[in-house]
């Protein structure tokens, strides 16, 4: 299904994250190399730690997130940041988020959209890469740019350090972990406990 390298790649960002379970902290730091939407100036950082491969974050991103979206990211109320981390089948997670990237960054929530709304299928299914596959061709890549793309061993390993800073520098071990204004939510967030949270930040 995917290459050798990946799955290599994942056994290790799986160990990194059994390695983190349990432990406390805040995290949410923003880092050039996460991406993010929203005024960066804005009063009130959201930052979500998400896997591709997620019910729960496909859920949120399906079901909260546009309204989310609509009412403090377009208004310039909140700068959001999504962190990337793996959850099983990581290997998928992984392609997903590589995926996502070697779209651009223009393209890179479009992509991981597409990804969450396909997710059921591909779990239904089990063509993960065919799902992937199509995907990539909707966002402009070819058959060969997307195997290029997943299998890009610069790609994983740089995926691998991200997880691996957010499990032992944010101390994050589940996926959605939402930290907003420095204070850390585990699991699933309806608007209402969105707009708590966010109003409490702004204070």
């Amino acid at each position: 299904m995917f290459s050798r390298r990946l799955f290599a790649a994942v056994a290790l960002m799986g160990a990194l994250a059994l390695a983190g379970c349990g432990k406390g902290g805040a995290g949410g730091g923003v880092t050039a190399e996460d991406m993010s939407l929203g005024d960066a100036k804005a009063k009130v950082q959201v930052t979500e730690y998400a896997s591709a491969s997620c019910a729960h974050c496909a859920r949120f991103n399906n079901d909260i997130f546009p309204a989310f979206k609509a009412k403090y990211i377009d208004t310039g109320k909140v700068h959001y940041t999504l962190k990337e981390f793996l959850t099983p089948p990581e290997n998928v997670a992984a392609a997903g988020f590589l995926l996502a990237r070697c779209a651009g960054k223009d393209k890179y929530f479009t992509v991981l959209d597409s990804i969450y709304k396909n997710q059921t299928e591909m779990f239904q299914t089990g063509d993960f890469r065919g799902v992937l596959l199509r995907i990539a061709q909707s966002s402009g890549m070819t058959e060969a740019q997307f195997t290029a793309c997943i299998g890009d061993d610069a790609a994983q390993k740089a995926l691998a350090a991200r997880v691996e800073k957010h499990v032992q520098d944010d101390k994050i071990s589940s996926t959605p972990t939402f930290v907003i204004g420095g204070e850390k939510h585990e699991g699933e967030m309806t608007m209402p406990d969105l707009d708590a949270a966010i109003a409490k930040a702004a204070q």
